[in-house]
């Protein structure tokens, strides 16, 4: 069993090794929309002990290795196929979370925001989110996907260059959406609620951070496989 190195990157572990995502969010560590970096760039910008770093993430993969897993390769699977299941897998996730998710953020913010400040900031970033997922959604399903599938078909110089315009904003709107869910999770002290939460305030940090285990995957999948894939 080959074991990684600082010349890996994220995005390279989470291929082989899905639970890594939750390790690498636990530190910190990009996966998604900054995954291409090698681990060892990650370790100085972050002043990681990256030997530690590395025996635990192997330590887990030898662990997982051992139990009996189905993993998806991804890269073997055709544009068309993964399209379809970010679309009825991630999107429709979002379809259904986003605006119940939305109430909840804004009735804590509503309830708690005078003793609890950071729900103001939180409020108006989750807003942001919000509208950034939903129109990131439309421009793929009709634009970007329609053109990916047209391609798988008949491909051509002049469709791919489509895609690859359609693509270079797609990727400008993940780096956006990171960085909203990474400050999420710093005002939010990595979605842990108040020892005096209500239930409310528990439910909508533990959906928050459903949501963005939900995103890093799905950003995931489209930058480091569907996108790269075409490059």
């Amino acid at each position: 069993m080959n074991q990684f190195t600082d010349k890996h990157t994220p995005a390279e572990i989470v291929k082989i090794f899905p639970k890594a995502s939750d390790f690498f969010k636990e530190r910190r560590i990009d996966f998604c929309c900054g995954g291409n970096k090698p681990l060892e760039n990650v370790f100085k910008e972050k002043s990681l002990d990256g030997n530690t770093v590395l025996a635990e993430l192997n330590s887990l993969y030898e662990e997982w290795s051992k139990e009996d897993h189905e993993v998806k390769d991804w890269d073997s699977v055709p544009p068309s196929e993964l399209i379809d299941h970010i679309v009825h897998t991630h999107h429709a996730y979002l379809e259904q979370e986003l605006t119940p998710l939305g109430q909840f953020v804004t009735k804590i913010y509503r309830v708690h925001g005078a003793n609890h400040p950071h729900l103001q900031e939180l409020y108006h970033l989750y807003n942001e989110f919000k509208v950034e997922m939903e129109e990131h959604s439309i421009k793929e399903e009709q634009e970007v996907f329609p053109l990916i599938k047209e391609y798988e078909k008949n491909p051509s110089e002049e469709l791919l260059e489509k895609i690859r315009i359609a693509n270079g904003g797609l990727e400008d709107d993940h780096d956006a959406v990171g960085e909203l869910l990474k400050r999420m999770r710093v005002i939010t002290d990595d979605f842990t609620p108040p020892a005096d939460a209500c239930n409310s305030y528990r439910i909508t940090y533990a959906r928050l951070a459903e949501m963005e285990a939900d995103t890093f995957q799905h950003i995931h999948l489209e930058n480091n496989v569907l996108f790269k894939n075409l490059a």
